[in-house]
């Protein structure tokens, strides 16, 4: 059995929900009746038949502000949650910001595009951006972080949820942590695994710190978390929008691209391309009155 949630950032009619269940039927599907998770805001459509299907038919709706996440039924409600930082759970790349206090943003912004569409490797194109940050004094660090940094909308409803139906939360990023450690406890993640600056005498030195946190490490934060909670992978959630989230993205029972580019959003289940993180709720088949609001 598998379930389809039209989410609507504007709002969701009855016609468009009847076009999806005759989209799916057209198709070869058991259909079964639509289920309103809020009125107006998300359904449920649940059938019998192709995953793989389903979501190409659906895929090809074309209604503005809708998103689409298609998935099994089993194991919906996700009981871990890991999730990237920059342009996912704040709304900007720290490091991009960062180079506008050295007048380089343009430069910087330029070789973290090409990273997150998985033109550079991660790795290098992190070492050759911080190297143009060395000289910076330390005190830009938290001066940035107040001026530049919001959290994205639904950000602490979305993990507050969880965490309140019992699910664990981890942040992480390629981003640093002096930026990762207030924002994930601003939105109330158990759990931070980010980058280090390294600092000498008050002043960026233009290092990071080993281990680097890129793709192959937020793939082991996964499998490992899971692992420690005693989890299938088919209970976790993975969100995410460069290239960098890929694996991860891949190997978790829901991978979501959040607002991503495009390798990341063919490599995920679903793009939440229109709402805000508070899709991730009704995807799971939480209505909002189930909801932490934060």
């Amino acid at each position: 059995m598998f379930v389809a949630t039209l989410i609507a950032a504007g709002k969701l009619t009855d016609e468009v929900v009847r076009e999806a269940i005759d989209r799916l039927d057209m198709t070869g599907h058991d259909v079964g009746a639509p289920h309103w998770l809020d009125e107006h805001d998300a359904a449920d459509i649940y059938f019998q038949g192709s995953l793989v299907s389903a979501r190409s038919e659906l895929a090809k709706m074309d209604h503005g502000a809708l998103d689409v996440v298609v998935q099994p039924m089993g194991d919906r409600t996700k009981k871990l949650i890991i999730a990237d930082m920059d342009s996912t759970m704040i709304t900007v790349e720290c490091i991009d910001e960062l180079a506008d206090y050295a007048g380089l943003k343009d430069q910087v912004a330029a070789i973290t595009k090409r990273a997150m569409t998985g033109e550079l490797d991660f790795r290098a194109a992190l070492e050759e951006r911080v190297a143009l940050l060395g000289g910076m004094s330390e005190g830009v660090l938290a001066e940035c972080r107040y001026e530049r940094v919001k959290l994205t909308r639904g950000a602490r409803t979305l993990v507050q949820t969880m965490k309140a139906h019992g699910a664990h939360s981890v942040l992480v990023t390629g981003g640093f942590t002096a930026f990762a450690g207030p924002v994930g406890e601003a939105i109330g993640f158990d759990k931070v695994v980010a980058n280090e600056l390294v600092i000498k005498d008050g002043m960026l030195t233009g290092k990071v710190a080993e281990p680097i946190v890129d793709k192959d490490a937020k793939l082991a934060t996964l499998t490992a978390e899971a692992a420690k909670l005693g989890l299938p992978l088919a209970a976790t959630l993975a969100v995410g929008d460069g290239a960098n989230d890929i694996p991860m993205i891949t190997s978790a029972g829901l991978g979501i691209g959040y607002h991503p580019h495009p390798a990341a959003e063919e490599a995920a289940d679903a793009a939440i391309r229109h709402h805000d993180l508070t899709a991730l709720l009704w995807a799971q088949g939480y209505p909002r009155r189930s909801w932490v609001l934060g």
